[in-house]
């Protein structure tokens, strides 16, 4: 796809925008300033929501988002009316010093659950982070260092795309994730800014597409948040329209695709304790469901990612996380096989048993099992749809990370 281009910068290629991040400790908080945005978001299916999930759900209504607040270190969520008037206060402040209206400021949270939010705390970094907006690589990475929690590192991409139409516009977003990742939208926390022109109902679709591919296809350890937010916000900087006849560009799309899966990625790759990256595809299914069931099933296996840590080459788990997968199989004629950066072995192929103990099948599959990217290459042959998801091993790490979580 040579319309799509990686650039660098992260939120800086995009004019009329501005951003910003601070910490205090634990605690952070980060500003996106972009006025006058039409806007829409997708966001967590638990049950169990919190305060400023609901609150931007509120704004989102509108269709104009002018600016984010986001902050690392309490989640504010079953916080009850407290948490509700927590988010108003910190909408204020933002309002107050940007002189915006209140029901244009989206406001996201993430950290630990069940806790009151430290306002005073919170409040003080926010007027911090507010002082230091500008338009710089250096403040996209402060923003994006902001909003991290057990993250080990911050995970941001920008994109050049030329349209059908030879226009071209800018792409850029930032994320944070690495540990209570399930596919269930959006497990996670992402913003994500164009200068394209959009309205908010194609800006809706677009990103519900993207996000079906990328951050639904992700899974860290299988525990849904309660605060996956990802916006999607046009500035229409550019003034260049990305929408012709009530349609997105196709071009727009792809690149807007590629950014989320860029960013879901890098999640995996950053999940708690991890030292592997799993890569899932699955083709050959009978619809789309089934690709995207088997795929997720693969990566979520907690014994399979075992196996991943441990170089252990047991594929019989690939084969039962297939199996009850809920998607259609038949064992007679399904193809199984393992691959890294150099190398790929069938393990089944057309449902004939390959790599059984002191076979070279066997052998070759250890050594992939050793790699730091495995994959996982799947061909059910009972149709034409195909699917990929992403995860990562299960660790010791992982466990004493989630042991001490808030001790």
């Amino acid at each position: 796809m040579d319309y799509i281009r990686n650039i660098d910068g992260g939120f800086s290629v995009i004019e009329n925008l501005k951003v910003s991040g601070a910490r205090e400790g634990k605690y952070g908080v980060s500003i996106i300033l972009c006025p006058n945005s039409t806007a829409s978001g997708v966001f967590t299916s638990n049950k169990v929501v919190a305060a400023p999930v609901k609150y931007t759900k509120n704004v989102l209504k509108k269709g104009i988002v002018s600016a984010v607040f986001i902050n690392s270190g309490n989640a504010n969520c079953f916080t009850g009316e407290q948490g509700f008037k927590d988010c108003e206060t910190l909408v204020e402040l933002v309002a107050r010093d940007l002189k915006l209206p209140k029901d244009e400021i989206a406001i996201s949270s993430t950290g630990v659950i069940g806790r009151e939010m430290p306002i005073d705390t919170i409040s003080k970094v926010a007027y911090e982070s507010l002082s230091n907006l500008g338009n710089q690589p250096e403040n996209s990475l402060a923003a994006a260092k902001a909003i991290m929690t057990t993250d080990t590192f911050p995970k941001e991409c920008a994109v050049e795309v030329t349209l059908t139409t030879g226009e071209v516009v800018k792409i850029a977003g930032i994320t944070k994730g690495s540990g209570m990742i399930a596919p269930n939208m959006g497990t996670m926390l992402s913003f994500i800014v164009t200068d394209a022109v959009i309205p908010a109902k194609e800006i809706n679709n677009a990103l519900k597409q993207a996000a079906d591919i990328s951050f639904n296809m992700i899974v860290v350890d299988g525990d849904e948040s309660t605060n996956d937010t990802c916006l999607l916000m046009a500035n229409g900087a550019s003034g260049v329209e990305a929408v012709k006849d009530g349609k997105i560009d196709e071009n727009f799309q792809e690149a807007l695709n590629y950014l989320c899966i860029d960013l879901a990625k890098k999640m995996a790759r950053d999940g708690e304790g991890a030292t592997k990256f799993i890569e899932a595809n699955v083709c050959g299914a009978k619809d789309l469901n089934d690709a995207r069931l088997a795929a997720k099933s693969i990566i979520s296996s907690s014994l399979f990612k075992s196996a991943v840590f441990g170089g252990d080459p047991n594929w019989g788990r690939i084969v039962s996380a297939i199996g009850y997968s809920g998607c259609d199989l038949n064992p007679d004629i399904v193809t199984i096989a393992i691959a890294d950066d150099s190398d790929e072995v069938d393990l089944v192929k057309n449902g004939e048993i390959l790599a059984f103990e002191d076979t070279p099948y066997l052998e070759r599959a250890e050594k992939i099992m050793q790699s730091k990217n495995v994959i996982v290459n799947i061909d059910l042959d009972l149709g034409d749809f195909e699917a990929t998801a992403w995860g990562c091993d299960l660790t010791y790490d992982y466990v004493k990370i989630n042991a001490e979580y808030t001790t």
